[in-house]
C-alpha cells in the first residue's frame, strides 16, 4: 500500500470515521445486529458462507454459497459473487467507470434479458473490479449487483438497497445504521 500516487494517498486520508470508534449519531446495535460503524477503513474484505440469490422479476442472475462482503465504515456491505455463480448469457458490458480509493478502477456491467426476460435491458446493474488495487484481490473475478433494480436474497431475506442511487450495499437485518448515502451523510 505504500506505492500508491498521492492522489490516491489523499482521497484515502480524507476519511474521518475508520471503525476505530463509532460516532455519536451511530445507532447502538441490538443483539445479534453489527454496526457498519464498526467496520474498518481500509474496509474487510469477509467470506460470507450464506446463500446469495440475484433475481431480476423472476429471472435467477446469479445464486451462491461463496460471497464475499465488502465491509467500510458507515455502509452497509457490498457481496461479491464469484463469476462461476453468474449467469453470464445476461451479461454486457456497459459504458462508463468509477475509481474507489481502496478497491481501485471499476468496470459496469448492463443485464440484457432474453425472451424470459422480456428482452429488456437493465442499465448498469452489477460491477466489477477486474483489476483491485493491493488488498482488494478477492475482488477479482467477482461481480456485485445494485438491489435498487434487482431482488437480492441473503438466506432467503430480500436485502434493501443503500441508499443514495450510488452505494451498493445491502441492508440486511443483522445491521444497524444509519447508513452512507441518506440524506446528510456526504461527510461520513
Amino acid at each position: 500500500m505504500n506505492d500508491i500516487p498521492d492522489w490516491i494517498a489523499a482521497a484515502r486520508e480524507h476519511w474521518r470515521w475508520r471503525g476505530d470508534d463509532r460516532p455519536a449519531f451511530a445507532a447502538v446495535p441490538r443483539p445479534g445486529q453489527e454496526s457498519v460503524w464498526d467496520y474498518p477503513r481500509p474496509p474487510a474484505i469477509v467470506a460470507d458462507p450464506r446463500e446469495v440469490v440475484v433475481l431480476w422479476d423472476d429471472v435467477e442472475i446469479a445464486r451462491t454459497r461463496d460471497a464475499v462482503r465488502v465491509c467500510e465504515t458507515g455502509h452497509p456491505p457490498t457481496f461479491y459473487l464469484p463469476a462461476a455463480d453468474v449467469d453470464h448469457a445476461y451479461l454486457e458490458a456497459a459504458s462508463g467507470s468509477s475509481f474507489c480509493e481502496w478497491k481501485g478502477p471499476a468496470r459496469y456491467w448492463n443485464l440484457r434479458g432474453n425472451v424470459r426476460a422480456g428482452g429488456r435491458v437493465l442499465r448498469g446493474a452489477a460491477w466489477s473490479y477486474p483489476r483491485p488495487l493491493a488488498g482488494g484481490e478477492r475482488l477479482a473475478g467477482r461481480f456485485a449487483f445494485y438491489a435498487s433494480m434487482l431482488t437480492c436474497l441473503v438466506d432467503g431475506v430480500r436485502a434493501e438497497p443503500q441508499p443514495g442511487g450510488f452505494y451498493g450495499g445491502w441492508i440486511t437485518p443483522e445491521l444497524a445504521g444509519p447508513f452512507k448515502g441518506e440524506p446528510g451523510s456526504e461527510g461520513w
